[in-house]
């Protein structure tokens, strides 16, 4: 296997190992109809990118890598099934390169980017390789080829591709109804997940804080817990305290006091991100003041609360669109945000709206005012009656307005006259407009200067 194309490369989860198969030494070539951040760093690699899916792009081609998002009739899979090419999805790929080393795979509806990409960054000493579903700082990356044998990657239960997985280790954050237009249900989806358990070699490493995870260690022999919330797990957070805009806490593992760790990034779910970290790091031989410093420094992955700009008007762009996901970003956020907070939020996807309709409910108590945008449909159509003015209703915050221009939501964060802070959050191009407004505030502000 020489040459490898990619179908749909700028995708957060393609185009890392498509730069993991390119550092192996592979020829690489993809096709993505839009650009993006990552677009450029591939193309600095020598990976050929075409703007477009078209069938003559598929020549002298060994195998054919195609994103969950590309539909049976894509010119570029018809052409590859026509020649009789390979066509794999990326979690198989990812499973070809994990299963052959000592594969660490982070798991969970919530919170695995975080935790893979912090469990990356603290392990670089140890030279691991990495596959991430964000950009973390550290590597300037989503994707790094370590020399040792540890593999560090998260892994996606949204379309099962993680049980193509068996990995030594397995961290699985939390689980709960998601992605249901692929799994139909919840009990599907912990279905999938015990068999992902099963998969796992070693240890396991379950946050028992969460009840659907507890209801499935029963039993397991190969488990380590970990809690900010029940003294019976292996390894705990205790005294958790915001100050100086830090998060502290002690951690005690198997009884005994580890340490003091602090964390720049907000919320008590980001403690609870950090716990298999510190465990494995220590595990791994890691001195504990090396893990303190990292962990300090770290500052999430790249739309996981990032900080776009701070001045008297902050910007906040977070991936955060299921409600779990929502409440924890605001429960974060306002242990630190102590201005007036505008949550501005793009829902995803028509069915998974329409699935989690009634969980939105309270998801962004916390905040001061709640902005609405138009679904990103990210090529659904909408076939289940989703309106936003229905979202609104069952948020049921008093003070939600739904907006559907950029140029107005742009307009209001520019004529703020008091101190505030603007949560943008959601998985589609909501990031794009809050980088837009992020700069031109700053550029403004420069030209005033």
């Amino acid at each position: 296997m020489e040459k490898i194309y990619f179908i749909g490369i700028n995708g957060i989860g393609m185009s890392g190992l498509a730069k993991i198969m390119k550092l192996k030494g592979y020829d690489v070539y993809g096709a993505d109809l839009s650009r993006n951040y990552i677009t450029e760093e591939l193309e600095n690699l020598g990976i050929k990118i075409y703007s477009e899916h078209l069938a003559q792009n598929i020549f002298d081609v060994d195998l054919v890598v195609a994103s969950s998002a590309i539909k049976l009739d894509n010119p570029e899979m018809s052409k590859a099934k026509e020649l009789g090419i390979k066509i794999i999805k990326r979690g198989e790929l990812l499973s070809i390169l994990m299963n052959k080393e000592k594969g660490i795979a982070v798991a969970g509806t919530h919170g695995k980017t975080t935790t893979s990409s912090m469990l990356g960054s603290v392990l670089l000493d140890i030279d691991p390789t990495i596959v991430v579903g964000g950009i973390l700082p550290e590597i300037g990356s989503n994707a790094r080829c370590g020399k040792s044998d540890i593999f560090v990657a998260e892994a996606d239960e949204s379309d099962n591709s993680f049980l193509h997985l068996t990995p030594e280790i397995s961290i699985i954050t939390n689980i709960e109804a998601d992605h249901l237009e692929n799994h139909g249900s919840l009990e599907n989806i912990k279905k999938s997940f015990k068999q992902f358990m099963d998969q796992t070699k070693k240890m396991i490493l379950v946050c028992d804080d969460c009840p659907e995870t507890l209801e499935m260690i029963k039993n397991r022999k190969n488990i380590k817990t970990y809690s900010i919330k029940s003294e019976k797990s292996d390894i705990i957070a205790t005294d958790i305290r915001i100050e100086d805009f830090k998060t502290k806490f002690k951690v005690t593992i198997d009884g005994e006091i580890f340490g003091e760790f602090e964390l720049s990034i907000p919320g008590n779910h980001n403690i609870q991100n950090a716990l298999p970290v510190i465990y494995l790091a220590k595990i791994y031989g890691i001195p504990k003041e090396v893990i303190a410093d990292k962990l300090l420094k770290f500052k999430g992955a790249k739309r996981r609360y990032d900080i776009l700009h701070s001045d008297k008007i902050r910007i906040i762009d977070d991936y955060a669109h299921h409600p779990t996901e929502i409440k924890a970003t605001i429960q974060g956020a306002k242990t630190i945000e102590k201005n007036k907070t505008i949550a501005i939020f793009q829902p995803h996807r028509y069915s998974r709206v329409n699935f989690l309709l009634n969980d939105f409910k309270d998801s962004f108590e916390g905040v001061d005012e709640v902005i609405l945008m138009p679904v990103y449909s990210a090529g659904e159509k909408n076939e289940f009656g989703v309106t936003l003015e229905k979202l609104k209703d069952k948020i049921g915050h008093k003070h939600c307005t739904i907006i559907k221009e950029n140029e107005e939501i742009e307009r209001m964060v520019q004529t703020e006259k008091g101190l505030a802070t603007f949560l943008f959050m959601g998985a589609g191009n909501i990031s794009n407009l809050a980088h837009t407004i992020a700069d031109n505030i700053g550029r403004a502000r420069n030209e005033v200067i």
